[in-house]
């Protein structure tokens, strides 16, 4: 009889943790697809914050209907989430004391990387990640444009490596203007990633993105005198959590163009700035472990084009798995791991 209840406990016991597990599934689903419409106090908080097993670090804080919810990254894999503050152990430090608390990990030694690669006026931050890897990092990225995605990016990518590699990692660059003006482009892109064809890392690169065809580079894009560099970062941000996109920890200038108080001006908000070895259409030919850049925006159909061409002449080397796409950061994680 004993035994037999005991039985009956343990059957009972099971299907409350498979319910609470489907549950907690479900709330992290649903979660991870929320629109925050009404973001409110939107800033920058340094911290340190712990759910067992995991040690994540804050960049944002912020109040949605109510509820008040942090942006984390976590500093090993550099894979960032949004989730409600309350659910977890929290210390607030500075700037100064998180960098060096999370000193050891592969996200600051990325952002120190960028740091000490940011005196060029072109191309500072990381250029490529895991030198040893066999294919390259893409990043496309969406500049304000008044003529459509380029979808032959995504239908090539999805037909290339849906038999070795779905869904297919890629990083959008986006642009705050590029999101308002070009709504249903990002729907689909979302469709992409919800119905598993692509995996997204969403790349902020900057509100307005700013550009002039006459002004030298040192006063041009985000160099422009009068540019405020907290709305440009910030409201892009905004921007991304309000269509259900989840900010990454990594931040593109435009055209590539910054000095080095820009730079730093950049991770002092936490972003890893992120350059290219391989601009398609500059004719940079990339190289193991490559980030990739091309336009998806419409105005760079060279470098698109480059890049359907790159990849037919690998369709042998990706059905045997022997070239692969990798995930911006897992590649930039490998990068500074000590134990790779």
């Amino acid at each position: 009889m004993d035994s037999f209840l005991c039985e009956e406990n343990m059957k009972t016991l099971i299907k409350f943790l498979l319910v609470t597990l489907v549950v907690c599934v479900s709330t992290i689903t649903s979660r991870a697809q929320q629109n925050f419409i009404n973001i409110t106090n939107y800033r920058v908080y340094c911290g340190w914050a712990h759910n067992y097993p995991q040690d994540w670090l804050i960049l944002r804080r912020f109040e949605n209907q109510g509820k008040d919810y942090f942006l984390l990254v976590n500093p090993q894999t550099l894979q960032t989430k949004v989730n409600e503050s309350s659910f977890y152990q929290v210390k607030p430090m500075t700037l100064t004391q998180t960098r060096t608390f999370f000193k050891k990990t592969p996200y600051e030694k990325a952002i120190s990387k960028a740091e000490k690669q940011s005196v060029a006026i072109q191309d500072a931050g990381i250029e490529r990640g895991m030198p040893s890897e066999t294919g390259i990092s893409l990043t496309a990225d969406l500049c304000p444009s008044h003529r459509m995605l380029d979808r032959r990016i995504f239908t090539t990518l999805i037909n290339e490596f849906q038999k070795v590699e779905r869904p297919a990692p890629i990083a959008l660059s986006v642009s705050g203007i590029w999101m308002l003006q070009h709504k249903q482009d990002l729907e689909w892109l979302k469709q992409l990633v919800n119905s598993g064809e692509i995996r997204v890392t969403w790349v902020n690169h900057s509100y307005t993105h700013r550009v002039s065809k006459n002004a030298p580079l040192k006063l041009n894009f985000l160099l422009e005198p009068g540019t405020n560099i907290t709305y440009e970062v910030l409201e892009t941000e905004k921007l991304m959590l309000k269509n259900g996109l989840v900010p990454s920890a990594f931040f593109r200038f435009p055209g590539l163009v910054s000095d080095q108080q820009l730079v730093y001006k950049v991770t002092d908000f936490g972003l890893i700035p992120i350059g290219s070895d391989a601009w398609l259409a500059k004719g940079q030919q990339p190289q193991a472990g490559s980030i990739v850049l091309i336009h998806g925006n419409g105005n760079e159909p060279v470098g698109v084009e480059d890049f359907i061409k790159l990849l037919h002449s690998k369709t042998k080397q990706i059905a045997s798995k022997q070239w692969l796409l990798y995930d911006l950061s897992e590649s930039v994680e490998d990068e500074f791991t000590d134990d790779k």
